[in-house]
C-alpha cells in the first residue's frame, strides 16, 4: 500500500522507529508537549494525533490508538507495515483484577488474553498466545525498580466489551490475569506477524476487585507521568 495511507496521513520517514501509542488523543498531545523537544505534528486523520520530536536526543514518535482492537489493530499494522516502525510501545489504562494492584500502580503485560476474534483472522490450527518483546519487558521492569513504583508483570485481558452484560471479566482474575484492557492482544498480534516489536504498560485507573475511587478521564489524561517517564526511558 503507498503512502499516505487511508488512516495517516504522515509522509515515509516521519515517524521515528519507535512509537508511543496511548488511546486517547489528548494524552499523545500531553506527552509532545510536555516531554518531547521540537515536536511536530503528522498525523491529525479524524482527531487522532501523532507527533514526532525528541526525547533526550533520542527520536521517538507519539500517536493515539483509540480504544478497542480493531482501532489499535488498523493503527500499528499500518506503523509496523507501511511506516518502518520497529517497536510500539502502548501506554494505557487498566482495570485491575488483582487484590495487589492499586490505583496508579503499573501492569506491564507480558501477555495478552482476550475475549474478541481478532485472532481468527490468521486460521491458526489453535489457540495463540499473544506476547510482548522480551527485551522491552525487561526495559520496562528495570525503570520501574528505578523509579520505585508498585508494578507486576503478567497476563492483561484486551476485551471486546467495556460494559459486560455477562459479568464475566473477574473470571480471568482466578487464572491470574492482572488487569483488563482492550488493545493489547491486537498490537502484539501485528507486531509478531511483522516481525517487529511491541509493550503493553498500563496504569491502573480502577479496580474491579478494590473498593477504590476510579480516576477521571481529565486525570488518565494528564497524570499518569510514571507510565509515560517509563515508556520514554525504555526508548532511550
Amino acid at each position: 500500500m503507498p503512502i499516505p495511507t487511508p488512516h495517516i496521513t504522515a509522509k515515509k520517514g516521519d515517524f521515528a522507529k519507535t512509537v508511543l501509542m496511548p488511546g486517547d488523543p489528548l494524552r499523545a498531545k500531553f506527552i509532545a508537549e510536555n516531554y518531547l523537544d521540537n515536536a511536530v505534528l503528522v498525523n491529525n486523520v479524524r482527531g487522532v494525533n501523532g507527533y514526532t520530536g525528541y526525547y533526550k536526543g533520542k527520536r521517538v514518535s507519539v500517536m493515539a490508538s483509540g480504544m478497542g482492537q480493531p482501532s489499535i489493530g488498523i493503527y500499528s499494522y499500518e506503523l509496523f507495515n507501511f511506516y518502518d516502525v520497529d517497536s510500539i510501545i502502548r501506554i494505557g489504562s487498566c482495570g485491575s483484577l488483582d487484590k495487589d494492584l492499586h490505583i496508579r500502580d503499573i501492569v506491564i503485560a507480558q501477555g495478552a488474553c482476550t475475549n474478541g476474534n481478532y485472532i481468527n483472522q490468521y486460521s491458526l490450527p489453535g489457540t495463540f498466545a499473544p506476547i510482548a518483546d522480551f527485551n522491552l519487558i525487561k526495559k520496562a521492569a528495570e525503570e520501574c525498580e528505578k523509579k520505585k513504583v508498585n508494578y507486576k508483570i503478567g497476563n492483561i485481558l484486551s476485551s471486546d466489551m467495556f460494559y459486560d452484560e455477562s459479568n464475566s471479566t473477574l473470571q480471568w482474575a482466578k487464572m491470574g490475569v492482572l488487569g483488563v484492557e482492550m488493545e493489547a492482544a491486537a498490537l502484539y498480534c501485528n507486531a509478531l506477524r511483522a516481525g517487529k516489536k511491541a509493550l503493553c504498560i498500563c496504569t491502573v485507573s480502577d479496580s474491579l476487585v478494590n473498593q477504590e475511587k476510579e480516576t477521571t478521564a481529565l486525570e488518565r489524561q494528564n497524570s499518569f507521568t510514571n507510565m509515560i517517564e517509563i515508556a520514554l526511558e525504555v526508548i532511550i
